[in-house]
C-alpha cells in the first residue's frame, strides 16, 4: 500500500507538472499574458486565457494533493517499520524525513527497504508458540 501511494503520488505530481509547463507555454505563446517587460503583469480577459489560468490551477492543486499523498506513503512506511524488531529503518525513515529529506528516503525505501510487517502474531511470541487457546474455539465446535 505504501509502494503503491509513493508510485501514484509521483506520476501524479509528474502530470501535473507536464500540465502545468504545457498550460504556461502555450498560453505564453498564443500572447495571453499582459507583459511589462520580462514579467508577467495581467492575463488577457479571453476565453482561452482564463482557461489556461484554470488549467495552471488544476496542474497547481494536483501537485499539492500528490505532495500530500507522498506524506501520508512516507507516514505509512515510518509506522510499518515502527513495528519491525530491527529499527534501523525506521530511524532512518524518521530521521531523513525530518530533515527534509524524505522523498529519497523513500526511494530507497521502495527499492531496498523491508517488506510490510504481517498483521498476524510475530514469530517467537507466546501466541505462536502455544497455539489457538481453548476460548478461541466457537462453543459448538469445541
Amino acid at each position: 500500500m505504501v509502494t503503491r501511494t509513493f508510485v501514484g503520488s509521483v506520476v501524479a505530481f509528474a502530470a501535473g507538472l507536464v500540465l502545468l509547463v504545457v498550460a504556461g507555454g502555450v498560453a505564453y505563446a498564443r500572447g495571453s499574458f499582459i507583459m511589462d517587460g520580462p514579467d508577467v503583469v495581467g492575463v488577457q480577459s479571453t476565453p482561452f486565457g482564463w482557461s489556461m489560468v484554470a488549467l495552471a490551477v488544476l496542474a497547481v492543486l494536483t501537485m499539492v494533493a500528490a505532495m500530500v499523498a507522498q506524506f501520508v506513503a512516507w507516514l505509512g512506511a515510518v509506522m510499518n517499520t515502527a513495528q519491525l524488531e530491527d529499527k534501523t529503518w525506521f530511524v532512518v525513515l524518521l530521521v531523513l524525513g525530518l530533515l527534509s529529506f524524505g522523498f529519497i528516503a523513500m526511494i530507497v525505501y521502495i527499492a531496498a527497504g523491508p517488506d510490510d510487517p504481517s498483521p498476524g502474531p510475530r514469530a517467537g511470541t507466546a501466541e505462536v508458540a502455544a497455539g489457538p487457546r481453548r476460548d478461541d474455539v466457537p462453543v459448538g465446535l469445541a
